[in-house]
């Protein structure tokens, strides 16, 4: 993967040709990333990928994100028919509650590299896949803030243990679920700041398991 700095370079060029007069500074990218230009400093400063920024300006100059971060097929400044495909939901955030995104119609299509398929279950299984964004720090170490994870719908049983996106009447949450021999839930977040909750089947609804996950590893 391209560092930063590299990052930066490239999608000044992006702007550059869209276009623009002059020199494009940072402050020019950092509002192309609808981020502010203190955030947008801080992220330079520390080597941290702003990667929902990115992948939402990717959707919007329908560039490759495998072209913008990894170099791959530097040709491919349009969408190609070949690509492989799922939903991701920009304005939904897990963890910290935000409602449940069913009915959600704000999505974008998110390409997937072809060496990332293997692990959401092969290309067949793409179509019951979404991707949204983790909020807040309580599943730290194992997602991180900002990170962007992949549900697979079609495991909603959760018999077995694992991580799943689930709502409850407080929101939408990302914990680790673990079935206790009474049939009850032991809801637990992996950041031991926090406090593990004991939940009944009925008192929230699973819609799928996080199969994989996008974004910084501190």
């Amino acid at each position: 993967m391209l560092v930063v700095s590299e990052i930066i370079d490239k999608l000044k060029d992006i702007l550059s040709s869209d276009g623009k007069n002059g020199k494009v500074f940072d402050k020019d990218v950092a509002q192309s990333l609808e981020l502010s230009q203190a955030n947008f400093a801080t992220m330079k400063n520390r080597g941290k990928i702003p990667y929902s920024n990115i992948l939402n300006f990717c959707a919007r100059k329908k560039i490759s994100i495998n072209w913008l971060l990894y170099n791959q097929n530097p040709g491919s400044l349009v969408d190609t028919t070949d690509k492989y495909w799922i939903k991701y939901f920009p304005s939904v955030s897990v963890s910290a509650g935000g409602g449940a995104y069913e009915s959600e119609d704000n999505f974008e299509s998110l390409e997937i590299p072809p060496y990332f398929i293997h692990m959401l279950g092969g290309k067949d299984n793409l179509k019951n896949i979404d991707a949204i964004n983790v909020v807040g720090d309580s599943m730290e170490p194992t997602l991180n803030n900002d990170n962007i994870i992949f549900i697979d719908k079609t495991k909603n049983d959760c018999n077995r243990d694992g991580i799943y996106a689930f709502t409850t009447e407080h929101g939408l949450f990302v914990k680790r679920i673990q079935k206790k021999v009474d049939g009850n839930l032991d809801i637990i977040s992996d950041n031991k700041d926090y406090p593990s909750q004991i939940l009944g089947v009925k008192d929230l609804k699973i819609l799928g398991k996080v199969i994989s996950s996008f974004g910084m590893v501190y």
